[in-house]
Order: structure tokens, then sequence, then C-alpha cells
């Protein structure tokens, strides 16, 4: 265990975290290393190992942060309104993970590795933000749909997830390579995407 305050210790695995987030944004998970992560900290990269063991672990505990504000961006939604439509429900959803990009990102690439390759207690942590989530979204669907089979929803929305990414967001090298194939394929937004999930979800579940 690394010395030092609680404090010290949050602050410097959030660092650790956010230089991964950062690195991420412009570089794959096969190129990001511990050294990359670690030129992108304040201290040394073999005190990297104090907070975390593996690449993995790392993010694994950025997919955990992910869920723990979706979570409570979602709590938000449910506690600030006394009824919704199902229109509303699967706009204010659908907005809510548009603004987590990289947690669709995250769930469409590498999460098996993330998980096969971290420690027990740090895949607890991140199935309990995760389990947070499923909580939340529950929590909407039996206060403002309540005649909505709740597991039936999660079993299909919290899969689904996992396949956005990948249909919303498109290198151009990949365009290129459909175009060539003759695939006729149109890109959807996130929003687009998530939304009309919700809706088809709610409409055969009332």
């Amino acid at each position: 265990m690394p010395k030092g305050s609680p404090e010290l210790t949050a602050s410097r695995r959030e660092e650790i975290i956010n230089a991964c987030e950062k690195l991420y944004r412009t570089m794959s998970f096969k190129e990001i290393t511990l050294k990359e992560i670690g030129s992108a900290t304040s201290f040394t990269r073999t005190s990297i190992y104090n907070y975390f063991q593996t690449k993995e672990e790392i993010f694994l505990a950025l997919m955990q942060r992910e869920y723990e504000i979706w979570a409570a961006e979602i709590g938000k939604i449910c506690t600030n309104n006394d009824k919704m439509s199902p229109e509303d429900f699967a706009d204010a959803l659908a907005h809510s993970l548009e603004n987590h990009e990289q947690l669709l990102k995250l769930l469409a690439m590498n999460h098996y590795d993330m998980e096969e390759n971290s420690r027990p207690e740090r895949l607890t942590d991140f199935k309990t933000a995760y389990g947070a989530s499923l909580d939340a979204v529950r929590a909407c669907l039996q206060k403002f749909f309540p005649s909505t089979d709740r597991e039936s929803f999660i079993f299909v929305f919290f899969p689904f997830l996992f396949g956005v990414y990948p249909y919303s967001v498109a290198t151009q090298k990949q365009l290129d390579a459909m175009q060539q194939a003759k695939i006729n394929f149109k890109m959807h937004s996130i929003y687009e995407m998530i939304r009309s999930c919700v809706l088809q979800l709610l409409g055969e579940n009332q």
C-alpha cells in the first residue's frame, strides 16, 4: 500500500485515471502503456504500481468512474421529475449517455481484458458501480412506468450499450472500407440510437 494520507492516495489514483482518460482520447487501448500513463503524471512511473497493478486496472477504474457519474445523473432524472412520458424519459436517458462517449467506447472495446486482468477487489469495486447504474434505471422505470417489466428492459438495454459506439463512431478508414465493400450503411448518433431503443423497449412493455 502507498504511504500517505487517504486524501493523497485518492488524489494520485485520480491523477492516474485522468492521465489514462486523456491518452484514450487520441490513442487506442493497445497503444497505451503504463509508461505512457506514467509520463502523463506528476510522479514516477514505478509509483503507479502502488495504486494499480496493470494497465487494465486503470482502464477498469476509468470505466467505474464513468458508471458512478452516470448513475448519479440517472438518479437526478428520477428525483427531479414527478412523472415522465416515454418520449421524455428516452430523451433524458439518451442525452445522459451522449455525454458519456468514453463509457460507451470502453464497453465496446477490451471489456473482457479489463476484467480478466484486474484483481478481484478492483473488479468488485467496478461491479458495485455497474450495479448502481442498474438500480438507478430500475428506480426510474418503477417510478415513471410501473407496469413495465423492469428486468426485461434491463436485460435488453444494458447489453445493447456494448454495440452503440461502433455504430455511432467510425474512423475514415472504416468508412472507406464500407464504401469499397458497397455496404449501404448510415451512421447514427449516440443520442438517436439510445432514444430509439428506449422508446421501443417502453412500447413493448406497456
